[in-house]
């Protein structure tokens, strides 16, 4: 009976190794999560199994000189899948093998080369992962290792891939409801801007062969028309330094923490913004904890992934206030950030040790929220747009009739 070479992680996390006889494979893998191992390789301890683990990597690298990268969806098709092969048994640096030629961009193939390179040598996934930071987040690589150790990794993975899921659904609700406003408005200001300086400008001759005594409002229209195709290039550089000024002060510690206050107090848009950022908050939280993350370092990785520095700040209140032994609640309820509905929740669930549970269904609610808000601004916005665009081009089009209605009763008046 063959024998096979094993690499596995026991429940307390501990790195393991040993040979096990089985007629196959597949039974030696069956036999070593019987023990409750976490599987990393399994190779016949003789024949050309070796070769056949060993060869992606270099070929690979010889191939492609290719960045790493990765998107997200490639991502979170990446962690549902690592997921199920580990769950049916298949161990972790072959399942990793499998992942990698399958892989549809050379970037994405280049990072899990260097994940398998890491994983053969001995190394846990979640170091391997830390390599490549800037594919992988945080919250990523902190849920793998919790995972990890407590040898419920493919349990890990399905949650963690769910809260990416969920995490893409919210921002593609949010990207809904800012593009039709974007767009109508950049569409609005276009045909104003060139019936301002291409089309009302023309009219001019036409008024000053009429004799007559224009209206204030065809006055008032004329002079700005005149204004913007006499100083387009001014207009087009201020607008575009204020934009960079916009941008610089925004990239500073003060102007991040002002824009990111206001972004909560917008009107209209800014109760969704703050759904939004309560949903992360609570889902995040929730995910972390129920994986194993310890409070202290949960909190720590909420605060980094809040998306706003006034809940950033909050979150890390909270946290010193968790370090010194006081409840996660009271810097919630102090704040006026989280409604009351969120902290007493919080407070109920310290209290229960079912806080994950009630944040779960904080994150739910909020979501639900989200995506009614999205519909609600999608309906409103296309009028608010429609009447933005009749106040503007009527406006200019009444302005260049209006000489001609007053000629027409003047005319009238002679007859």
């Amino acid at each position: 009976m063959p024998s096979f070479k094993y690499s596995a992680r026991d429940r307390e996390g501990k790195t393991v190794s040993g040979v096990v006889t089985a007629k196959t494979q597949a039974e030696a893998v069956a036999d070593l999560r019987k023990k409750e191992l976490i599987i990393l390789d399994v190779r016949q301890s003789a024949g050309g199994g070796d070769a056949k683990k060993g060869g992606g990597g270099g070929l690979l690298r010889g191939l492609t000189r290719a960045r790493p990268s990765a998107n997200k969806d490639q991502i979170v098709i990446f962690t549902r899948q690592l997921a199920t092969m580990i769950s049916a048994g298949v161990p972790l640096l072959e399942s990793l093998e499998v992942l990698q030629e399958q892989a549809d961009t050379p970037g994405f193939r280049v990072v899990l080369d260097g994940v398998i390179d890491s994983v053969r040598g001995g190394t846990d996934l979640s170091t391997a992962l830390e390599r490549f930071a800037r594919v992988f987040p945080n919250i990523y690589i902190s849920m793998v290792r919790a995972g990890e150790v407590s040898g419920q990794l493919d349990d890990i993975l399905v949650r963690l891939a769910e809260y990416l899921e969920a995490s893409a659904k919210l921002k593609r609700d949010i990207r809904a409801a800012m593009t039709y406003p974007v767009i109508s408005l950049v569409l609005v200001l276009g045909i104003t801007m060139f019936l301002m300086v291409g089309i009302v400008p023309k009219f001019k001759e036409i008024f000053d062969t009429l004799e007559i005594e224009l209206p204030k409002l065809t006055k008032g229209v004329l002079a700005v028309s005149f204004a913007l195709k006499d100083h387009i290039l001014a207009v087009m550089f201020g607008f575009a330094g204020v934009i960079a000024l916009f941008v610089v002060w925004k990239r500073s510690v003060w102007g991040a923490r002002q824009w990111d206050w206001m972004v909560l107090h917008f009107p209209v848009f800014g109760p969704l913004f703050q759904k939004v950022a309560l949903s992360r908050f609570s889902r995040t939280f929730a995910t972390l904890i129920k994986s194993g993350v310890p409070i202290l370092g949960a909190l720590e990785i909420v605060s980094e992934t809040a998306g706003n520095r006034i809940i950033s700040e909050t979150v890390d209140s909270a946290k010193e206030n968790v370090r010194q032994g006081h409840t996660l609640a009271e810097p919630l309820m102090e704040s006026k950030v989280f409604p009351p509905m969120v902290t007493r929740m919080v407070q109920i669930g310290e209290k229960s040790g079912s806080l994950e549970q009630l944040l779960e269904k904080i994150s739910d609610f909020y979501d639900d929220q989200v995506s009614a808000a999205v519909k609600t601004l999608t309906s409103m916005i296309e009028p608010i747009m429609i009447g933005i665009m009749g106040f503007l081009v009527g406006g200019i089009v009444l302005a260049v009739f209006l000489p001609i209605f007053e000629l027409q009763k003047q005319l009238g008046k002679r007859n």
